[in-house]
Order: C-alpha cells, then structure tokens, then sequence
C-alpha cells in the first residue's frame, strides 16, 4: 500500500480528485476498523487511552466522509466552493471534538492516577498507525496542493495529528510498562490539545490553505 499511497503520477484535476477519493475511502476503512479494535480493547482493558484512540478513529471517519462529499462536488465551481466551504467547517468541528476529548480523556486519567493498560492490540494499532497514516497524510497534502483544497489540506492536518496520537498512545503504554511513568500519556495528550484546538478554530473560520493557494 505504501507504494500506492506515495506514489505521485502527474494526472488531470479529475483524476486527482478520483485520488482523493481513494485516499478518503481508504481512511475510512483504516479508521473503521481501529476504531471498533481499539474501543472494544480498551473497554476490556479498562483503559481510557484506547477508548480515547478510538473515538478519535470516529472523528476520522467523520472528516472523511465530508471530505469525499466534498470530492463528489468537485466538476461544478459553484458547488465546489459551497461543498469546499461546509467540509471545511466539518473537519473543524472535527478537530474542536478531538480536543474537548483528548482533554477530558487526559485530565480523567490525572485525576484518578490511571495508568495505561498493558495492551497488546493497542501496542499493535498505535505501531501500524504510526507507519499508515504519515503515508496517507503526505498523500493528501500532494492531492490537495493540486486542486487547490483546503478542506483536504485541513484533513491531512488531521490524519497527521493522529500520528502524533499514535505515538503519544504508543509512548505512553511503553513508559509505564518499562519505568513506570503512569502520567506519561496524559501528560503528553495535553500537550497536543493546543494544536489541535487552533487547527480546528482556523478551520472553522475558513483559513486553512494548502501551500499552492499562496
């Protein structure tokens, strides 16, 4: 898949559309299916980390789906510009939900001194998130400089974050399982709710803009 996913064929505007919506369909999936794993391991766990990992594998999905909405709406300019408008504001509400989240989730985990489970379907997901979605963000990036989306741009902002996610989840399991640190995750998670928090008010207010609207 890395090599689908990386590779970059010079190709008309439709055919960089149909590539976004390959990439969408694709996180969907992904997201999908690490979302259900990781809640459903984290319930069994009692680990709040991996509930939270996938509730933001929801989130995900729900900017996918604007996104590809978006996409659909492309071969008309008028439509384009609405859908490009109100997908924009879905990947922002998105990002605004992953931050109230990420802060209860973390500040919950504070304040009842819980540490992360001990999982090995959460060690499994956080590794292979860490290797599928870098790939699919830059892919997304390269996408939208060509049709000049911001809405998509916004989205790979997303998919990105929920690198950092990954390996805050990862980080986290790993420091408490060899030193200890049960703290570590929590503390790591507030650190990125600032950045996510002012990607989703940018988004909201429309000025997300991939780097070749400048």
């Amino acid at each position: 898949m890395a090599a689908s996913i990386g590779a970059t064929p010079i190709l008309d505007r439709s055919g960089y559309v149909k590539r976004g919506l390959v990439l969408e369909y694709i996180t969907i999936a992904y997201n999908s299916l690490e979302g259900i794993l990781a809640i459903i391991a984290g319930v069994l766990a009692g680990s709040i980390a991996l509930v939270g990992f996938g509730a933001d594998s929801v989130i995900e999905v729900t900017s996918g789906l604007g996104l590809i909405w978006r996409l659909h709406s492309d071969a008309d300019i008028l439509t384009r510009e609405r859908a490009e408008r109100i997908s924009l504001r879905i990947v922002g509400a998105s990002f605004v939900a992953l931050a109230v989240y990420v802060t209860w989730d973390a500040v919950t985990a504070l304040i009842r001194s819980e540490a992360p489970e001990q999982s090995t379907i959460g060690i499994v997901l956080a590794a292979v998130s860490l290797i599928v979605m870098p790939l699919l963000a830059r892919a997304k990036r390269q996408v939208a400089a060509q049709i000049e989306s911001a809405a998509l741009t916004a989205d790979a902002k997303q998919t990105e974050l929920c690198t950092y996610l990954s390996a805050i989840l990862l980080g986290g399991l790993m420091l408490n399982a060899l030193l200890g640190w049960w703290w570590a995750d929590p503390v790591a998670a507030l650190i990125m709710v600032p950045i996510i928090a002012k990607e989703g008010i940018t988004a909201l207010q429309g000025k997300t803009c991939c780097a070749s609207c400048h």
